[in-house]
């Protein structure tokens, strides 16, 4: 899908403002691009200085330069630092004798008029390091921001993600799948691999959905069994497909946890494990005798393509297909569905065009400095991904119409 390109703003002249643009050329005598940024600057201090001696006349109920009985009034200024899309600029802020004065305009204890926190969270979603956005908003602003509050206006997020971590889900997900993203993490000085795993759901409407991502290490069917129960306390009441890579204790945990569901080995996963044995010159013939296996019509005439593909293989490379042998009970359920239901459940799409946002993090980030950092990155990567997400998946119609008779009262009428 095309990405939505922002409106461009149209400049409409009218007599007022060319009055105001002659007489900004005539008080700043501007010759550049970057005169214009200046006497904006400049104009925009003034502009809140004068907005702030209103709300202080309010205030008080009289203007400056009147005599009042009241026992509050004006009682000088106090200097402050605040950021803008300009840079940084120095105010004066009216104070009263009561110190009662709350000012609208720039509120008590804000230092910040640019909205530099979204801009923060977005650079931060594309990947970017704390240093990196640190740089970036000096670069483009004028203006320092530590790495310190950096991670503080990220963390904002935290409430968020705990929310979406929690937030109900559908009762039934026709296809789930779970893949697994690995990212260098430091912990108390000693770097670390942690794996993401990502669990994205096809809902009923034909609609990709990440319903959760856990930051995990060890795998187990407990600990598989723990993140099936989640979804389970979050809603879901069946899944009729879930495809995964061999993950160490999920089929136990898919049998304890959903009985009824159908567990699909990731034939995209199958493929690349057995590959990994093969030599660059063998991989192309390699590949395609795969797909006489798992392209194959129907179950029997799959275990015939196995046969003959491992005896063609066997004596070169004699550990490549093992695994689809011991793992055919895992493989086969995908030959009894035809050609639109196999691409859902076969292509990887879905979740690899989620993956490619997900590896943009390892490639502007070599180490994470916290497995909370690696969780803010990710939640974020994905809320950027996902807004794209608006159509069901193609022929979406056809293959909720076969998995309806395939698992016959299953699924919403």
């Amino acid at each position: 899908m095309a990405r939505e390109k922002k409106p461009v703003h149209k400049v409409q002249m009218t007599d007022g403002k060319r009055n105001i643009i002659q007489q900004l050329l005539q008080e700043y005598d501007i010759q550049s691009a970057e005169d214009i940024q200046a006497a904006l600057k400049d104009l925009l201090g003034g502009t809140i200085k004068e907005m702030m001696e209103a709300e202080m006349d309010e205030h008080l109920g009289y203007e400056k330069s009147e005599r009042s009985d009241t026992d509050d009034y004006r009682n000088g200024y106090k200097p402050k630092r605040i950021n803008s899309s300009y840079g940084s600029m120095d105010i004066q802020v009216p104070q009263d004798r009561k110190s009662t004065f709350e000012p609208q305009v720039v509120k008590k204890r804000q230092k910040d008029i640019s909205d530099i926190d979204q801009k923060i969270i977005s650079m931060y979603a594309k990947g970017m390091t704390t240093r990196q956005i640190s740089d970036t908003l000096e670069d483009i602003y004028g203006f320092e921001a530590s790495e310190g509050f950096i991670s503080d206006v990220t963390d904002k997020i935290m409430p968020q993600i705990e929310d979406w971590q929690n937030r109900p889900l559908s009762e039934v997900y026709p296809v789930l799948y779970i893949d697994a993203i690995h990212y260098s993490v430091r912990d108390n000085g000693v770097i670390r691999k942690l794996a993401a795993y990502v669990i994205l759901g096809i809902n009923p409407d034909g609609r990709k959905e990440v319903l959760t991502i856990e930051v995990g290490e060890n795998e187990s069917s407990k600990y598989w069994l723990s993140v099936l129960n989640s979804l389970k306390n979050r809603g879901v009441k069946d899944i009729l497909i879930l495809c995964a890579d061999g993950l160490s204790g999920i089929k136990e945990a898919i049998a304890a946890a959903y009985p009824k569901t159908e567990y699909q080995r990731c034939i995209v996963h199958q493929v690349r494990n057995t590959m990994k044995y093969v030599s660059d010159k063998d991989r192309k013939p390699f590949c395609a005798d795969l797909k006489t296996i798992y392209q194959a019509p129907t179950e029997e005439k799959a275990l015939d393509a196995l046969e003959r593909v491992t005896e063609k293989w066997s004596e070169k490379y004699p550990n490549s297909m093992r695994s689809w042998k011991q793992n055919w009970d895992a493989i086969s359920p995908i030959f009894k569905f035809s050609t639109a239901v196999r691409r859902v459940i076969y292509t990887t799409n879905a979740i690899e065009s989620l993956n490619a946002t997900y590896r943009k993090l390892n490639r502007q980030r070599s180490v994470f400095p916290s497995d909370t950092a690696l969780l803010k990155a990710l939640y974020l990567s994905t809320f950027e991904a996902t807004k794209k997400w608006t159509m069901p998946i193609r022929n979406w119609g056809q293959v909720y119409g076969e998995l309806s008779i395939m698992y016959e009262g299953r699924l919403p009428e």
